[in-house]
């Protein structure tokens, strides 16, 4: 009954479980998915991270049952969810680095042909004479 419960799971998943025995007969579930076996899908890492329960054994029992629509399914696909949209955001990332980069070469180019030449650029820049009330032997103030 278990094994066919998480049936659906297991097409994305290889889970691993760990039960310890509590106080006053609770029992402590961890599931911890990992990636499975064939599988060319690439898990995020929220993905595989372990998920703990903590009931009675007939509670475990009842919500390991329900398969995909239990809170251990839903669980599992919310993470899946949030992992594919972390995927879509980093190729949207990646392609605007892209589209920048490629922007910025553009732009460089184009500044390029229409930057004057070194020489005249400190031609412009040079002063053409010295102030009137300049002396030879002294240097120019600016006060």
């Amino acid at each position: 009954m278990l094994i066919s419960s998480l049936l659906p799971l297991l097409t994305r998943y290889s889970l691993g479980f760990d039960l310890v025995a509590g106080p006053d007969n609770t029992v402590t579930l961890t599931v911890i998915p990992r990636k499975a076996e064939g599988s060319g899908a690439k898990l995020e890492a929220g993905e595989t991270r372990p998920i703990s329960i903590t009931a009675s054994a007939a509670e475990i029992d009842a919500e390991l049952a329900k398969g995909p629509d239990g809170a251990l399914g839903e669980l599992i696909a919310t993470r899946k969810a949030l992992a594919d949209q972390i995927a879509e955001q980093r190729q949207a990332a990646e392609a605007a680095r892209t589209a920048a980069a490629d922007a910025a070469k553009a732009k460089t180019v184009a500044g390029a042909a229409k930057t004057p030449s070194p020489a005249t650029a400190v031609k412009a820049l040079a002063p053409a004479s010295p102030p009137a009330d300049a002396k030879p032997d002294e240097p120019a103030s600016l006060f």
